[in-house]
């Protein structure tokens, strides 16, 4: 009987007891770094946070002051059905802008590098973006509709701009902390 020939060297890096169990990344089997362990990705959590909170606060202004208060559409100036059809145009855009968002959610947790204050702060900066955009730029400049009509506008546009740069603020302030504590993670 001869013998058995030589085992093979194990792979670089590889463990001579074979192959990992099932499941485990390709990567850690040859030592290369662990996909698990990515860095998060805060530019595209922030943005998927803000697509959301642009998304939603478009859905909260078209249901509640479009739709149950019936106070303006999205586009005043002609006729009704011009105003109906640009609500039309904004719910679509906002659906768009939410299923991207979360899409775009799904494939960070699926990478491992969701950075969730990034999402937080994003979703705040976004919902009071929208809301100042909408009572300066709509509202003040463009003059697409107001908040209400019929009334002495000074409170509604206070009340509406001032909730705006409320969110605003908080959103800017919880972002600020998010990269602090992401560049003190990165330190370590």
């Amino acid at each position: 009987m001869t013998a058995p020939p030589p085992a093979a060297p194990p792979p670089p890096g590889g463990s001579p007891a074979g192959p990992s169990p099932a499941g485990t990344p390709a990567a850690t089997r040859t030592g290369a770094p662990d996909p698990s362990q990515s860095p998060p990705d805060t530019r595209r959590s922030l943005g998927a946070g803000a697509m959301i909170g642009v998304g939603l606060m478009a859905a909260v202004d078209e249901i509640v002051f479009h739709q149950l208060l019936g106070w303006h559409h999205f586009y005043d100036r002609l006729t009704s059905e011009v105003a109906l059809f640009s609500d039309g145009v904004l719910h679509a855009v906002e659906l768009v802008l939410l299923v991207a968002a979360f899409f775009v959610l799904a494939d960070l947790q699926r990478r491992r590098t969701l950075a969730p204050g990034f999402v937080r702060a994003g979703f705040l900066v976004g919902a009071g973006g929208f809301q100042l955009v909408d009572g300066l730029v709509d509202h003040k400049v463009l003059r697409v509709h107001q908040v209400r009509y019929g009334v002495d506008l000074l409170p509604y546009d206070l009340a509406w701009n001032g909730f705006g740069a409320l969110v605003l603020t908080v959103g800017l302030v919880l972002l600020a902390r998010a990269r602090r504590r992401s560049r003190a993670g990165a330190g370590r």
